[in-house]
């Protein structure tokens, strides 16, 4: 295969500033989960992209954060690793973000030898005025990054951006099969989607409090069965995520099914139970258990 290149693309940044929209834009798929809510992406979520003379593996990163129970550090972990095996680094962060903010990760980037690209999002909601700004206060910042002004969900940049890589990308075979889209199963996109509905119907802590496991993925030609476990931190979550009559979970279970047909582009049947498993967050073997560890 010659002149092939492939990169292992590492998309790190602060929570909500973009980064799974970003993959997501690159990949071509709905991989990663977006929301507004913090903390939406718990695991580095890997979309290879395939050319006839490249391979490309993106990977999103959990929001830097400091750690307050073992999950946040497991997602911090992810985060930090991504400086260490990228060939690129996307470093994500936007108009509304202090500069100061985790300024000690920052420093870790500036001192990284890793080709880094930092990019400036949601331009879109700024002016340029604002935008020449930080654009020079990030050049002191990271000097040796190159800095892309970006709208992620404009689209806009985002090709040159891409190019660029491709560009840094060092000469080597692909290291995945060049039909693969992704690392994870097709279980852990439908915990995510589930996880995502969550997210998106629940308020204040339920929605960080919920791990989804699926135990049951059958597929037919016509039909896939899929029985899935949310586990919640205490009884009262429980409930919570019930509703009065069930009302709250079939509102859920109707928001995932639909989204897990257009995803897999077929039938599905969905069964949701609630479960408490007492402070998942904070246990070492059950977070080990659900693949945080």
């Amino acid at each position: 295969m010659d002149n092939h290149k492939a990169a292992f693309v590492n998309i790190i940044g602060n929570p909500n500033v973009g980064k799974s929209t970003l993959m997501n834009e690159f990949v071509g798929e709905r991989l990663s989960v977006v929301t507004s809510k913090s903390q939406t992406t718990r695991r580095n979520i890997k979309g290879i992209v395939n050319g006839s003379n490249f391979q490309l593996v993106f990977s999103d990163t959990p929001g830097i954060l400091k750690p307050h129970y073992k999950l946040q550090e497991s997602m911090r972990n992810f985060s930090e690793s991504a400086l260490i095996d990228a060939d690129i680094i996307l470093y994500v962060t936007d108009v509304y973000e202090k500069e100061e903010k985790n300024i000690d990760f920052i420093e870790k980037v500036r001192k990284t030898k890793v080709p880094t690209l930092l990019i400036l999002n949601k331009i879109d909601l700024s002016n340029q005025e604002d935008i020449i700004k930080l654009v020079k206060k990030w050049e002191k910042i990271l000097p040796d990054a190159e800095i892309f002004p970006t709208s992620a969900t404009n689209k806009f940049n985002v090709q040159n951006i891409f190019n660029r890589i491709l560009e840094l990308a060092p000469e080597s075979p692909p290291f995945f099969p060049k039909d693969q889209l992704t690392d994870k199963s097709e279980r852990f996109f439908v915990s995510e989607i589930i996880r995502e509905k969550i997210l998106m119907r629940y308020k204040k802590e339920i929605p960080y409090s919920v791990e989804v496991e699926v135990e049951e993925f059958k597929e037919s030609d016509d039909i896939i069965k899929i029985r899935s476990i949310i586990y919640t931190e205490r009884k009262t979550q429980k409930g919570i995520i019930i509703g009065h009559q069930g009302k709250a979970i079939k509102y859920v279970g109707i928001d995932a099914r639909k989204e897990i047909e257009k995803f897999f582009k077929k039938k599905v049947f969905l069964e949701l139970y609630v479960k408490v498993a007492e402070n998942w967050r904070s246990d070492e073997s059950k977070l080990k258990r659900f693949g945080y560890k």
